[in-house]
């Protein structure tokens, strides 16, 4: 085994609407990126195990990167988002309102690309092309 630091050229990143409420950075955070393993399976590296041979689902490969940004922000990195066709995932203000993924989907859904209420975003690509879409966000604190 390789003692080597390993270097990733793609980035996950989630940029966050910054006046979210502690449980709301974390309930959205989680929802956003678990769409990027079931699109983007080159994401999630092989199970876990520990030394008694418990066995645990796979992860990420690679850290994800959490910003924090106003909704200008996160209006403008969705735009660049869309713009550059990268694997994507949205949380709107509507979604705290919902409790299942069909009233979720359809809370989208109603709601044009330009007036998205965005709260949140995940996207994952090439480092460079991911900078670019979260321009102008800090990371989290």
């Amino acid at each position: 085994m390789s003692s080597e630091p390993i270097r990733f050229d793609t980035k996950i990143a989630v940029l966050l609407r910054e006046d979210l409420e502690p449980w709301q950075r974390l309930n959205v955070t989680a929802f956003l990126v678990s769409g990027l393993g079931t699109q983007v399976p080159e994401v999630v590296g092989e199970p876990y195990e520990d030394a008694d041979g418990v066995q645990y689902l796979p992860m990420f490969r690679q850290p994800v990167m959490i910003f924090e940004g106003t909704k200008e922000t996160l209006t403008a990195a969705h735009a660049r988002v869309l713009s550059r066709a990268l694997p994507r995932a949205l949380f709107t203000s509507d979604l705290f309102a919902t409790g299942n993924d069909r009233d979720n989907r359809a809370a989208v859904r109603a709601v044009g690309t330009g007036e998205l209420d965005l709260v949140g975003l995940a996207v994952y690509g090439p480092k460079n092309a991911v900078d670019k879409v979260v321009k102008g966000a800090r990371m989290h604190p």
